[in-house]
Formats: C-alpha cells, sequence, structure tokens
C-alpha cells in the first residue's frame, strides 16, 4: 500500500507526524505538508504567483514535502509527484486534525478539502481529525484510520471521502463508533470589534440537541466517535427534473 499524507495544521504538528508512525506498518508512507496553519482554507488553490516546494526529512516517510500553498495544493502536488515517480497513491490521508471536523463546518476545513481533491484527482480520500485544538489522544483516531484501509480500497468508489473524527479521549473511554450524518455548523461565529478597524472572528458552540441523536456532532459531544461518507457531487439530483420543467430559455 502507498500512503500520501496530507494536513492543514501545518508540517511540523504531531497529528500527522502520529499518523505516518502508524501507517508506516501496513505500508509506504509518502507526506507533502504546509509549512504553517491553514485551517479554514477549504478547498482552495493557489492561482496567483509561484510558491515553493522543497524535499524535507520526514519520520517514517519514504520521501516528503513542504510548501507554503494550501492544503489542496498539497494533495495536488503530491499525487502529481507520486505519479511522475510511477507510484500511485492508495488513500490519500487528511490528518490528523487537531480540532474536529463536523457538521457543515466539512465545508470550511481545509483538512476535509484535501480529502475532497484526492477524491477529484481519481484517489481514494480519507479526513481523519481528533475533537481538541491540543488534543493528547490519538490512538482511537489511529485504529480507525487503519481499520478503514481495507473497505476504503475495495469497497468505496473514489469520489467518496470518508469523514473520521474521535473525542480527544483515551479509546478505552470513547462510548463506541457510530455512522453519523453531518450536522449544522459547529460554531456560532460572529466578527467581533478588536480597537479601530480590527476585527477577529470569535466563534462559540452550537447547541444541535433540536436535531436528534444521529448527528455527528451530538455523538461526538456524547463521547462517540463517528464516521461519515462524504459525496463530491454538490448536485441535488432529486431536483433536476423539476428545475427543468422550469423551462429556462434564452
Amino acid at each position: 500500500m502507498n500512503f500520501l499524507l496530507i494536513n492543514d495544521d501545518g508540517i511540523e504538528e504531531k497529528g500527522i507526524r502520529i499518523l505516518a508512525e502508524t501507517l508506516k506498518e501496513h505500508g509506504k508512507v509518502y507526506v507533502c505538508a504546509p509549512e504553517k496553519q491553514q485551517s479554514g482554507k477549504s478547498h482552495s488553490i493557489t492561482l496567483e504567483g509561484p510558491f515553493y516546494i522543497r524535499e524535507v526529512d520526514f519520520p517514517g516517510a519514504e520521501k516528503a514535502y513542504v510548501t507554503n500553498g494550501t492544503p489542496s495544493d498539497c494533495t495536488r502536488i503530491g499525487v502529481q509527484f507520486l505519479r511522475e515517480m510511477g507510484i500511485e497513491p492508495d488513500i490519500v490521508y487528511s490528518g490528523i486534525n487537531l480540532g474536529c471536523n463536523l457538521g457543515a463546518d466539512t465545508l470550511y476545513s481545509g483538512t476535509v478539502g484535501a480529502a475532497m481533491e484526492a477524491a477529484l484527482m481519481g484517489c481514494h480520500g480519507i479526513s481523519v481529525s481528533v475533537n481538541g485544538h491540543h488534543a493528547t489522544h490519538f490512538d482511537a483516531a489511529c485504529r480507525l484510520a487503519v481499520q478503514a484501509i481495507d473497505h476504503v480500497v475495495h469497497e468505496l468508489p473514489t469520489n467518496i471521502v470518508l469523514n473520521i473524527n474521535t473525542p480527544d479521549l483515551p479509546a478505552e473511554e470513547i462510548r463506541g463508533v457510530v455512522t453519523a450524518r453531518l450536522g449544522e455548523s459547529f460554531y456560532r461565529d460572529h466578527f467581533e470589534l478588536v480597537q479601530g478597524e480590527e476585527y477577529k472572528l470569535v466563534g462559540l458552540e452550537r447547541d444541535q440537541t433540536h436535531l436528534g441523536e444521529d448527528i455527528d456532532v451530538n455523538l461526538n459531544r456524547q463521547h462517540y466517535a463517528t464516521v461519515t461518507p462524504l459525496l463530491c457531487d454538490f448536485t441535488e439530483h432529486r431536483l433536476l427534473s423539476l428545475v427543468r420543467e422550469w423551462g429556462f430559455r434564452l
């Protein structure tokens, strides 16, 4: 197996390094990661100006690259460079991210965006996150990342991204693993005046208990790990026939 690892927290963060050490026991690990924090970059790519790509040493990796591009840039770079070497990545892992990627916040996530870019390039993608910006417990996330390998490679089409989120708890304290649907946006955000014309974005966790117990946000708060398949296709297929009947014309 060939694994390409991306993240949005930066190449020095512990999540991606722990995942690399775990996956090297199951195949060859390659890394392409941003030089610094890129959270919230979603699926953005760099269109203006050149950016650098530098080969670096990385524990557990056959080859590793760092760049000042976005997480999705990292996916594009990593997949291209591997294919130019005659290596096809079996799975592109994005993570392990420090902080959850739950609900509609997956749309903003650089972690999920990088995995989605893999899907667009015809690769299997898995995003892995631990719900803690200063997370210390990665064992459960690593276990699920490994357990997913054969299922993803042999049972899922490449246009599906598997989104894994675990609580920041020891594996034995997590109540179980649940397949869950996405909730609403995890945070309720607003812009707060700092001084003069300077503002900062402040986010508070949103109460979603009214949506039911089967959504990822609520399950994670109840100390369950969640696994959610995400589709790259934004088309609402059920409404195509209705919109067609509207008879748009020029």
